[in-house]
């Protein structure tokens, strides 16, 4: 009788078909190292954790309509399918339309919540300036490798 692979394992495997994947890809010279990927993606995570968590919060207290938290569940999708895009369907033409989605509704999301609380605006600044680098490099990415 076979046993199953242990998960972490599968995880692990995962993790390594995509670290090849995304290495045998022709990157400009200013692209940054793959392991700096995780750190700063942990980083805004919790962050946008944070910040959708509130706007949730906001919501059912009946502190905002709908439309100021649509911007941020669109935003939460696409960033989530960018890497089964990227990755598992291996399709880089539509992974840069997802993060441009993902840049469209970060934008939407920032100056939705503006108005009803700013300090939300100002915590995803740093999340603005990741993906707007990370879609240049995903158009520049996709370009090079027609």
């Amino acid at each position: 009788m076979a046993l199953a692979k242990p998960r972490s394992s599968r995880c692990y495997n995962l993790f390594m078909n995509n670290y090849t994947n995304y290495s045998e890809l022709i990157k400009p010279t200013w692209a940054p190292p793959s392991w700096i990927f995780g750190p700063v993606w942990t980083v805004l995570y919790i962050m946008i954790a944070i910040s959708f968590g509130s706007v949730i919060k906001m919501f059912f207290n009946k502190q905002i309509p709908f439309v100021v938290l649509l911007p941020f569940i669109l935003n939460i999708i696409f960033n989530a399918l960018f890497t089964w895009i990227q990755f598992g369907l291996k399709n880089l033409p539509l992974a840069s339309l997802d993060i441009l989605l993902v840049l469209g509704t970060l934008v939407w999301a920032m100056v939705a919540i503006f108005p009803y609380a700013k300090w939300i605006t100002y915590i995803q600044i740093p999340y603005l300036l990741w993906v707007s680098f990370a879609t240049v490099l995903q158009l520049t990415i996709t370009f090079l490798n027609k």
